[in-house]
């Protein structure tokens, strides 16, 4: 059953948003809470860190259009922050709970986002500004990204492929 919107312009990116809520469990199925923090020797963003930081852009994006929530590990990855060395992200469990917490959540909002309210600027950085809405579609092509990180992570670790049904 398709998800009525308010803007037309977002039936679309909803279908996506419902694609990687989904992809978002399945490419972590599994995967071990020590596993999650290695990083292979590189200087990769680990399994860990790209689920927080997921997590981290749905309650943004939720709070932007104006559910006002924190994920419990908020001090880790407000304001951007990319991967601390020597810190001991929460569990994967705890991403997931807030996972499952804030997406029908942030679906809601998206739904009932009006085109005016779409269309609202702000400012990204110092300078430059954005609409809502590309600021929507950048986060979903952000998440895609984010979910093949993890999926390779998978096979870079011995894990199974992720399955997507």
């Amino acid at each position: 059953m398709e998800l009525q919107t308010v803007s037309s312009r977002l039936s679309s990116l909803l279908v996506l948003y419902d694609m990687h809520t989904t992809f978002f469990e399945s490419a972590l199925e599994g995967i071990s809470d020590i596993d999650a923090h290695r990083r292979l020797e590189t200087k990769a963003n680990h399994i860990t860190w790209l689920t927080g930081s997921l997590v981290q852009e749905r309650f943004e994006l939720a709070k932007l259009l104006g559910a006002d929530h924190k994920q419990k590990a908020d001090e880790l990855f407000k304001d951007h922050k990319g991967i601390q060395e020597n810190i001991a992200y929460p569990p994967l469990d705890d991403f997931k709970k807030d996972w499952k917490f804030i997406s029908p959540i942030l679906k809601e909002e998206l739904a009932n986002a009006d085109d005016e309210k779409l269309d609202s600027t702000f400012e990204m950085m110092p300078g430059q500004t954005m609409t809502n809405f590309d600021l929507i579609a950048f986060t979903t092509y952000r998440e895609a990204n984010c979910i093949g990180q993890i999926a390779l992570w998978r096979r870079l670790l011995g894990y199974e492929a992720m399955k997507y049904m």
